[in-house]
């Protein structure tokens, strides 16, 4: 059998582990944790490009790829651990909407309803790798959850990174000839989002003494 037929198979294994670290970030309760998990994810991710680029030979997937590796897996975690300040890492996060059992029973729930979503877009038209569509819109739905239940910037903020991998996963499946010009804006502007985000975290933490958005909503309503 040809080492191509193996690429469907490996690249389904690659989408299921996705979609479980998707479901990790839910049920989490450290930063540090759900950090680790969103690099895991993205080197998913890459490795589902450079798979689907290979069969048949694609460099605008191995660009997407590149790309990612370069970007999420390394640049992000590194901006994001050299500027929020350690204690945010180091602290238990029990600032959440929904405790484990119930955000993981939403979870599951929206899963459902994007590999439903999923699943007809993939049957409407051939694709090289369905799987990707369909845990890309499970896993968008999750990483919206991510967003809305967590009560930290940076989770709440490698929520929206989560979702923006599902897209990804999803997009390299139905449009894998990605222009260069928006591979190259992907790897500029995510990254800075991160540092955005962390310079705006460690001011906030060294003023107020926590990153829980509740608590900056209160300070604001309590400014005169």
């Amino acid at each position: 059998m040809p080492a191509h037929a193996y690429v469907p198979e490996i690249n389904a294994l690659l989408c299921g582990l996705f979609v479980l670290s998707a479901f990790g970030m839910v049920i989490v309760r450290q930063v540090a944790a759900c950090l680790s998990l969103f690099i895991v994810q993205s080197a998913l991710l890459a490795a589902s490009a450079f798979l689907l680029g290979s069969d048949p030979f694609s460099w605008h997937l191995f660009a997407v790829g590149c790309v990612t590796v370069i970007s999420k897996p390394i640049l992000i975690p590194w901006v994001l651990r050299r500027l929020v300040p350690r204690e945010v890492y180091a602290v238990r996060e029990i600032s959440q909407a929904l405790d484990a059992p119930a955000a993981l029973l939403l979870a599951l729930g929206l899963a459902l309803v994007g590999v439903s979503l999923g699943a007809r877009l993939a049957h409407a038209e051939p694709l090289q790798a369905p799987q990707n569509v369909v845990v890309g819109f499970a896993s968008l739905l999750v990483g919206a959850l991510v967003l809305a239940v967590r009560r930290e910037a940076v989770p709440q903020v490698l929520g929206i990174l989560a979702m923006e991998n599902a897209a990804f996963l999803a997009g390299i499946a139905i449009a894998p000839d990605f222009p260069l010009i928006a591979e190259l804006a992907i790897a500029f502007d995510v990254p800075l989002l991160a540092f955005i985000v962390a310079v705006l975290t460690r001011a906030v933490y060294r003023r107020v003494g926590s990153t829980a958005v509740a608590e900056l909503t209160m300070l604001r309503e309590h400014t005169p």
